[in-house]
């Protein structure tokens, strides 16, 4: 069987991607043919090389984006490099709804080692490297091509908190939590205290959601949960080189930007 054949049945599988290993097995292309035959492939644009060793297949209704939606070869990608991962920050907000913030580029989160970026033509994913792994908040969606993973709305918004100066800041992301926050649940935040790492974002998210006027039955259990430790004046937004200062609010944030959402 040649690669494109290959592909095609792939394709009639809904399976978007395959690596260059598992081409290897399934055809009769060794070594330099095969790398040939798949050059071939890339300068048609029926394949795309994501990374060394993945490729995406387009099929003919993605030929004009150049590029296939990312659910459709997470999984896959990360099964074949045995790495937990998940859609995170803008890409997942856009699962939950929050489509206002409209990006041309994903949004990964993995283990540790970090990966590097991906900027191409036609591809720009992001990857972000989570310093402790827990699965409580990580959802599992459907797409053509099977299962696909993604952050809850709780750990979705304060993912993008904890890494705002990296995403634009946070009145970029102010209309994202407005529409976030109406999928967010007292079970997503229940979940998200028994094992999320950083109070400096739990107080910025309990600040943030507040502002929002959103139930107490949200922002209560984060409050409790501070208050098991002591806990310390943060930024809203962390600057180098600037401390927080006394803060008049019972997260003890310290607003030191003007908050203007652009919804």
């Amino acid at each position: 069987m040649k690669a494109k054949e290959y592909i095609k049945h792939l394709l009639s599988i809904e399976n978007y991607s395959f690596s260059l290993e598992e081409v290897r097995k399934n055809t009769d292309g060794q070594g330099t043919s095969l790398k040939f035959e798949l050059a071939r492939l890339i300068e048609k644009r029926e394949i795309l090389n994501f990374r060394k060793g993945f490729y995406l297949i387009i099929p003919p209704r993605y030929s004009k984006q150049g590029k296939i939606p990312i659910q459709l070869y997470a999984e896959k990608l990360f099964k074949s490099l045995n790495r937990n991962y998940y859609l995170g920050f803008y890409t997942a907000a856009k699962f939950h709804g929050a489509s206002h913030q409209q990006s041309q580029q994903e949004y990964v989160m993995t283990e540790k080692p970090k990966m590097s970026d991906i900027q191409k033509k036609e591809l720009n994913t992001q990857f972000f490297t989570a310093s402790k792994w827990s699965n409580k908040n990580i959802q599992e969606k459907k797409s053509d091509a099977g299962i696909f993973k993604i952050s809850s709305p709780a750990l979705t918004a304060v993912d993008l908190l904890h890494h705002q100066s990296k995403l634009g800041g946070i009145n970029r992301m102010l209309a994202v939590f407005e529409e976030l926050s109406e999928e967010i649940n007292q079970n997503d935040i229940q979940n998200l205290l028994t094992w999320y790492p950083h109070k400096s974002s739990l107080q910025r998210l309990g600040f943030i959601l507040e502002k929002l006027e959103l139930e107490e039955k949200l922002t209560e259990p984060i409050l409790k949960h501070l208050k098991t430790n002591k806990y310390f004046p943060v930024l809203l937004s962390p600057k180098t080189n600037e401390k927080a200062g006394a803060a008049n609010n019972q997260w003890k944030v310290d607003v030191n930007i003007k908050l203007e959402s652009d919804l």
